[in-house]
């Protein structure tokens, strides 16, 4: 009795112990939502500096930042920190209609919208040469962009095309370049656009500057004028699952070495703008955006 007594204890003791470190494990980890355009970013240079600097897991999840949004709304997938290329995605899910996911939000950097190309593609030399609105408009340029409704980027795309038509008078410049706002021909998920360009199966693209820069990709602006550009916002999510460990990630990206890896991946920085409910954010995030609006 006193042997199957001792045993029982010790089978209790291991379950105890794994259950503790599964909950310590989940309590380190981090989980980040953010725009598919900042992959290469968020993979190889903030995640792995956050994990050095804090001892916690970065967990990231890329995807257009539409896509993301809906996923959080319909409760497919949970999250501590979201990151999105636009201000307008959150609106999607602040207020008790959209489920109250978001309740404040800031605007930390930017990235105008490229235009990449194949440095091998056959219309690598055109883009050197002839204005690029002539260039996508060649027959055989197979160009690619992302879904106007599941990213910001690829409404950004639209955008950019339809203003341009009517900058340079040219009405059917949407039509001849992008053809219908869904085209299946050319709309494809965010995070694969990169390596489609890489891997020869596009000849151009539409991505942000941090993308072009970070990944050495040949690009031109186009319409600089136009001002079209990715407007990158971060916010902790309410219900999320490690709200300290979420503070503690927005906290990094907002300091100081934060800002400096954003500028050395191509990522225009801007002063922290707040948007929404204030008093919602937690007083480490205040303090730290505070610093940097100095």
């Amino acid at each position: 009795m006193i042997r199957k007594l001792i045993a029982s204890v010790v089978v209790m003791s291991g379950v105890l112990a794994a259950s503790t470190g599964a909950f310590a494990a989940d309590d380190s980890d981090v989980n980040v939502l953010y725009a598919g355009s900042l992959v290469n970013l968020m993979e190889k240079s903030v995640g792995p500096a956050f994990e050095k600097e804090t001892g916690l897991h970065f967990k990231g999840y890329a995807a257009g930042s539409n896509k993301i949004a809906n996923e959080v709304k319909g409760k497919l997938r949970r999250g501590d920190v979201f990151i999105s290329a636009s201000p307008k995605v959150n609106a999607n899910l602040m207020g008790e209609a959209n489920g109250n996911h978001v309740s404040w939000y800031v605007n930390f950097a930017e990235s105008p919208l490229m235009i990449g190309y194949n440095p091998k593609s056959r219309f690598a030399a055109d883009f050197k040469t002839k204005k690029w609105d002539t260039v996508l408009r060649e027959p055989g340029i197979r160009l690619g962009r992302t879904d106007p409704k599941l990213d910001p980027k690829g409404a950004f795309t639209v955008e950019l095309m339809t203003k341009a038509a009517q900058a340079y008078n040219q009405p059917d410049l949407v039509e001849k370049t992008l053809g219908a706002p869904e085209n299946p021909a050319q709309v494809l998920p965010e995070e694969t656009l990169v390596g489609r360009l890489q891997s020869g199966q596009l000849d151009a693209g539409f991505f942000y500057s941090t993308e072009t820069s970070d990944l050495k990709i040949p690009s031109i602006h186009p319409a600089p004028e136009l001002g079209i550009k990715a407007n990158y916002t971060l916010t902790i999510l309410n219900d999320a699952p490690n709200s300290a460990g979420a503070a503690r990630f927005v906290n990094f990206l907002l300091s100081a070495e934060g800002r400096k890896l954003l500028a050395e991946h191509g990522v225009d920085v801007t002063k922290p703008a707040i948007k929404g409910e204030a008093q919602a954010i937690p007083p480490s995030v205040q303090a730290v955006i505070d610093a940097a609006q100095q």
